[in-house]
């Protein structure tokens, strides 16, 4: 554990010793700000919750995250360090697991800014904070799923930009497997493929949590669909360090 916080508090650091944290959070809190208030009628509904924050962040995250992720190994394999990386007395799966978790730790704190949002409806009326906490929760595992696929991406090439685009091609994909358009098409064709859409999709779970439901198969779902695309980001590493 000492060595994965290292890691992960070298990359968290890493983060803020440039403009990419401050430039990140702040496209990331006008976006959810504008989506929430604006485009989510917010003041028009007449309610005082945060439905149109959970219904937009999912969509946010899908193409900042990716942007955060494209760096963590692509830079590494292009500037030649990775080597040097993997000669410290590290396990593969520690440096892979503590760059994870910077990233992860990054994106709560651009989550936990979004504080005045809470405190905006609690004085416009009275919302099940609940709820809310439960949405944060889930927002938080969504970022961390779309977190892994982006690491995995990020290992399979040196170029920033495929990396970035790999990855949101992949958080789609995860984003939508359950849309009655996409599973419509499989069962037509292959209704197992349809079936296994429904079982992988990232934002059918997330739904749960945004109506105050915190269940243990869900929790279970996102614990090991992160820890599976961790593996593979590993075995990636592994296996291409040396190109």
């Amino acid at each position: 554990m000492r060595a994965i916080s290292i890691i992960a508090g070298r990359e968290l650091a890493a983060y803020f010793a440039t403009p990419v944290a401050t430039v990140f959070i702040v496209i990331f809190l006008v976006l959810q700000g504008s989506m929430t208030f604006n485009l989510g009628n917010f003041f028009d509904r007449g309610q005082a919750d945060l439905s149109p924050f959970f219904t937009f962040i999912p969509w946010v995250f899908l193409l900042l995250v990716p942007a955060i992720t494209m760096r963590l190994w692509a830079e590494e394999r292009r500037q030649g360090t990775i080597e040097l990386l993997l000669t410290l007395p590290i396990t593969q799966g520690q440096a892979v697991v503590g760059k994870f978790l910077a990233a992860w730790a990054f994106c709560a704190i651009a989550l936990a800014l979004t504080f005045p949002f809470i405190i905006t409806v609690n004085m416009l009326g009275e919302p099940d904070n609940g709820v809310i906490a439960a949405g944060y929760l889930g927002a938080l595992l969504v970022a961390g799923a779309f977190l892994a696929i982006g690491s995995a991406a990020s290992a399979v090439t040196r170029n920033q930009v495929i990396a970035f685009v790999l990855a949101v091609a992949l958080c789609f994909v995860f984003a939508v497997a359950s849309y009655p358009l996409v599973t419509e098409f499989l069962s037509r064709n292959t209704p197992i493929l349809a079936e296994v859409a429904r079982r992988i999709a990232v934002l059918d779970r997330y739904q749960a949590f945004t109506r105050g439901i915190i269940s243990a198969r869900d929790l279970v779902f996102f614990a090991t669909f992160i820890g599976f695309f961790l593996f593979l980001n590993t075995v990636l590493v592994d296996q291409r360090k040396t190109d």
